[in-house]
């Protein structure tokens, strides 16, 4: 099976009960290689002497006073946050239950390393996977995406990737297509994965430069729901089946979570009572609704009832999606 996210670091993890992923002193060594750490030409010596014992024994205590010797403010800065993450993955048993343990307690750690541990779970939950549609809808989870809805057709590409090519010049038609919503979609069939070009994400999956159909019914869709119910799966050791549909029953309607801040405002106003303008509404871009194969695995008063989720994206037109809230908000009779 093909390899994906090499520079994440997935394959500098161990692998321990359950398929639960340990920290290692590689991986340590991963984080302390980011820029935000790595010593420049600038570096004064206490920063380098630092450096580089971190690099010798990732896990070695760093007093204060060999922070306050570095000359720069902002690595000292640098190395007092990397230095309290450090702490709080080490006093986590499992990658798993640092990652679960940010959202049950108010903590100062950096988005962009949550936004990573994201992805280096979801590189394990699909590990051996061969299916670029699945690590394509997987990068939803940690990386914010752009949104165009152009004659039905619901297109997320990267946030970062557009932005980079605003102009459209090394991005090709999708860039172009995203930046001025005219071109249209039969001119970037090929940068768009479906199922029969579902292979072409391997190679170019650390450039995100593939486009996503969100569309009901299509493989990208289709795709995304399976990632869900992996993830569920991984961190709640329940299976869920996960389809997506085109609108809410009211009648069954006993559930819902936002995968987005602005789905779950919506879903709680319209859930309340409350009425959504229409062209606040245009901004839900997904739905689907989760079947709990088990009746028991959620609270006695909804067993049997279906869990409604939803995705929407911002006025700007980007979805930064929260997957922590299907960790959260999901009514389980327990937590695994």
């Amino acid at each position: 099976m093909p390899d994906f996210w090499p520079s994440c670091g997935y394959n500098l993890l161990r692998k321990g009960a359950a398929g639960r992923l340990l920290v290692t002193d590689d991986y340590l060594r991963h984080y302390y290689l980011r820029p935000e750490l790595a010593p420049v030409a600038e570096s004064c010596a206490a920063e380098r002497a630092l450096h580089a014992s971190l690099t010798e024994n990732p896990r070695r205590d760093v007093p204060d006073r060999e922070i306050e010797a570095l000359a720069d403010p902002d690595a000292r800065e640098n190395y007092r946050v990397m230095l309290r993450f450090r702490g709080q993955l080490l006093a986590a048993e499992t990658l798993e239950a640092f990652y679960a343990g940010l959202f049950q307690r108010e903590v100062a750690v950096p988005p962009d390393f949550i936004h990573h541990t994201a992805q280096v779970i979801l590189r394990a939950i699909l590990d051996g996977t061969g299916d670029g549609l699945e690590a394509r809808a997987a990068e939803l989870f940690f990386r914010r995406q752009r949104v165009t809805v152009r004659e039905g057709a619901v297109m997320l590409a990267d946030e970062e990737t557009v932005e980079m090519h605003a102009s459209g010049d090394g991005f090709g038609s999708v860039g172009r297509l995203l930046q001025e919503g005219q071109t249209p979609l039969r001119t970037i069939e090929l940068d768009v994965l479906d199922g029969k070009t579902a292979g072409a994400y391997f190679g170019r999956d650390e450039r995100h430069d593939t486009v996503l159909n969100l569309n009901p019914g299509r493989p990208g869709s289709l795709a995304l729901c399976r990632v869900i119910e992996r993830w569920i799966a991984h961190f709640h050791g329940v299976r869920v089946t996960v389809k997506p549909v085109r609108e809410i029953p009211d009648e069954e309607w006993a559930w819902h979570v936002g995968l987005d801040a602005e789905a779950t405002a919506m879903l709680n106003e319209i859930y309340n009572g409350g009425e959504v303008e229409a062209e606040r509404m245009k901004r839900i871009i997904g739905l689907f609704r989760v079947e709990f194969r088990d009746p028991v695995a959620l609270r006695p008063e909804l067993a049997g009832a279906p869990v409604f989720l939803g995705l929407a994206m911002a006025p700007d037109g980007t979805l930064r999606m929260k997957p922590q809230n299907l960790l959260t908000n999901l009514p389980l009779a327990r937590r695994a």
